[in-house]
């Protein structure tokens, strides 16, 4: 396996999120020293200090063992388990005519039961098993000892060193601890910095929600400011832009009016004044469109709209206007966006359509997450490679036309978050695909 695999595969595995890879970063070294300090120190010392214990129990029972071995009298065993039980804390109990049966015990975490064992073998040399898990407090250790069984209850305590649970308990307990604090310290800052996100995208969209709170670490707190200073600047911009649109719209319309004027009081109204009155307005739509295009749409602001009605509006207009419009089934969803705007896009779409086919159909398909306006026609269509050279502004085309139809309809798409294409349609013609977030 290649080292870039690795590296791919290692990338997978580490969190996308900044608050995971945040806490990755802090709490990895606490664990990894953890595990190095206990591998070094504490992990020789309780192998040392688990022998030694071992080693003293079996010692322990194999002097209990001899006793009762030599002195077999019914007294002399009562005395030698009392003594037993009082000076080595083992309780032991004789099961005559009995024979031990032996069994593999489960082991366990650490080396308790291994180094039990061996100290049996080495002390006892006669059958045993122990019994880790039946009794909570004692460890039961069945021996055979000629015709009968002898079992042991060994405290607990006297094997395991206590220190381990409380080293495990500490180790745990302040991991655990250090954890909920450090989620909690970089939840707060990584809120703040989802805060700027939903704002930059909302900006982007066209809501002005207004500045930003500055909180957080310095780093983002300079971040949020620079994005309302950003913010306050494209505003000023805007207005600015507005007011010189507006004038200009004004000194272009005036003398347009005039010369309408001027051709409408002609005496001889022949089929050049018609020719002429034409062209006034084309030129009047090309400024239209042209201010339409520079102006944007930043003013209006979103509001829940039905879509379904939406493209029932744009649909009787346009049969209105005499094309062949078909409007699909509804689907009753409704998303957040300006009216005007969108309503502005999909009529540009819709007449170029009208004005390359006979027949359109408007459509959507709806899904959890987006909706999907299909707009289709039946004429000529248009070769892939020239579907994106279309969206550039003032791309002229056949039918005439200003050539920003579908560089205004995309500018309001990607405004609300969506995006447009252009493919191949079913009706053989050309398709105009919108997605727009729900």
């Amino acid at each position: 396996m290649s080292d870039t695999s690795l590296a791919e595969r290692a990338k997978r595995l580490l969190p996308r999120s900044l608050l995971g890879r945040s806490l990755l970063i802090m709490l990895l070294p606490l664990f990894l020293s953890t595990a190095v300090a206990f591998e070094l120190f504490f992990g020789p010392n309780l192998s040392l200090v688990s022998r030694r214990f071992s080693q003293s129990v079996g010692g322990e029972i194999a002097q209990t063992l001899e006793l009762l071995r030599r002195y077999p009298s019914p007294a002399d065993q009562a005395w030698i388990i009392k003594s037993a039980a009082a000076n080595n804390y083992l309780i032991v109990s004789v099961k005559p005519h009995t024979h031990l049966a032996l069994r593999k015990t489960p082991d366990l975490p650490g080396p308790m039961d291994n180094d039990l064992a061996t100290s049996l073998q080495q002390f006892v040399v006669r059958p045993a098993v122990t019994d880790w898990s039946s009794d909570p407090v004692y460890v039961v250790v069945s021996i055979q000892l000629n015709n009968e069984v002898v079992v042991i209850k060994v405290p607990r305590k006297r094997l395991v060193d206590s220190t381990l649970v409380l080293f495990l308990v500490w180790v745990s307990g302040s991991a655990v601890l250090f954890s909920v604090i450090a989620a909690l310290f970089m939840r707060n800052q990584v809120r703040a910095i989802h805060r700027l996100a939903r704002a930059a995208d909302s900006f982007g969209r066209g809501q002005d929600r207004g500045p930003i709170r500055l909180e957080g670490a310095t780093e983002v707190r300079l971040a949020a400011a620079a994005f309302n200073l950003m913010q306050e600047r494209i505003r000023r911009f805007l207005g600015q832009r507005t007011e010189m649109l507006a004038g200009v719209s004004h000194d272009l319309r005036t003398p347009l009016t005039r010369l309408r004027l001027a051709v409408a009081m002609l005496p001889n109204q022949g089929p050049d004044t018609l020719d002429m009155t034409a062209d006034l307005e084309e030129m009047d739509r090309m400024i239209a469109a042209y201010l339409s295009f520079a102006r944007g749409d930043g003013e209006e602001q979103p509001q829940t709209i039905d879509l379904d009605t939406l493209l029932d509006d744009i649909a009787a207009a346009g049969r209105r206007a005499g094309a062949a419009i078909e409007r699909g089934p509804p689907v009753g969803v409704a998303i957040r966006a300006r009216p005007d705007a969108l309503r502005r896009a999909i009529t540009n779409l819709t007449d170029n359509a009208a004005r390359h086919g006979e027949h359109v159909e408007i459509s959507v398909v709806a899904s959890d997450r987006n909706a999907q306006i299909l707009i289709d026609d039946d004429g000529p269509g248009m070769p892939e490679h020239m579907r994106e050279h279309a969206f550039r502004p003032f791309t002229s085309n056949a039918a005439g036309g200003t050539g920003l139809g579908l560089t205004i309809a995309r500018d309001v798409v990607r405004s609300h978050g969506g995006e447009i294409h252009l493919e191949t349609s079913p009706l053989g013609g050309l398709r105009a695909r919108i997605r727009l977030p729900i």
